[in-house]
């Protein structure tokens, strides 16, 4: 097993390697506007992916594919002269979904966007169906500030009505 960070390092290395490769060596005229995204290395330095994308149509995408299948062994041969390792990885190209991805959430989002609007539109002019503050509040009465005018001043008889509906002061035991 070799370095995590030695496979890192060299991955990144071929995919500076085959990118400049394709764009100076490879004269194929089916391999279209290619770009190399990435490459990974298997921890054992064995094998080597090379992901691309491609700018164009499914035409495009599939000459282009042919093309780099066919260059493979130049690619890598180049690769081992630039790089000068004991043993060579075996390089396997694969399309790369992520801009396609991309494309489908940038879509997404933009439908999103579109229903928000047309939402916003339709509450401009809406109204609440019930209340507008439709939680309860405790009644405000008038009679209110007389109770508490004429809360020192009782009648009789009251404050036995009183001392009976209100509930006895308990004790905790702490």
């Amino acid at each position: 097993m070799a370095d995590p960070a030695r496979a890192r390092k060299l991955a990144v290395r071929i995919r500076q390697i085959v990118s400049a490769a394709i764009e100076t060596q490879i004269k194929d005229p089916r391999l279209g506007m290619v770009t190399v995204t990435d490459a990974r290395v298997t921890s054992d330095l064995r094998e080597a992916t090379i992901f691309y994308t491609v700018y164009g149509d499914e035409t495009q995408i599939a000459d282009s594919a042919a093309a780099l299948a066919s260059a493979t062994g130049v690619l890598r041969s180049t690769v081992g002269k630039q790089t000068g390792i004991k043993f060579v990885p075996t390089l396997e190209f694969i399309a790369d979904i992520v801009p396609d991805t991309a494309r489908e959430l940038e879509e997404a989002l933009e439908r999103a966007r579109h229903a928000d609007a047309e939402l916003a539109r339709a509450r401009e002019g809406a109204q609440y169906a019930g209340e507008a503050d439709p939680y309860r509040k405790p009644a405000e009465d008038d009679d209110d500030a007389d109770d508490v005018a004429t809360a020192g001043t009782s009648a009789p008889g009251t404050a036995d009505d009183t001392a009976e509906d209100s509930p006895a002061p308990s004790r905790s035991a702490s």
